[in-house]
């Protein structure tokens, strides 16, 4: 069976990522993570902040894509976001890139 070897649809996020945010964000990852084998780059660095409602929400889509045998990946160059990962016994969780984006990575 030949491997399909598209490149990872890589969205970046901004501003804030809560409550309020929460269902915009929401919708708008589960359109992203419907389809079988999604390959998803959320790209955080623009986001400003991140409660825990946003954390869940980063684990909904997580889940969604891998349930559909697809991939998330978090791009993320924020010190505080490492850490509320880390907190939150989350960091393992999930594939993080603290880099350049990732198009076209293997995994």
């Amino acid at each position: 069976m030949a491997e399909n070897h598209t490149e990872p649809t890589v969205v970046a996020l901004s501003g804030d990522i809560d409550l309020l945010t929460a269902p915009a964000v929401t919708a708008a990852l589960d359109a992203l993570t419907s389809d079988p084998h999604p390959d998803l780059v959320l790209d955080l660095r623009p986001v400003r902040f991140i409660d825990c409602t946003g954390l869940g929400i980063l684990c909904r889509a997580r889940n969604r894509a891998e349930a559909r045998h697809g991939r998330l990946r978090l791009l993320s160059e924020s010190d505080a976001f490492l850490r509320l990962l880390r907190a939150t016994g989350l960091r393992n969780s999930f594939e993080v890139q603290t880099g350049p984006v990732l198009c076209g990575a293997a995994g």
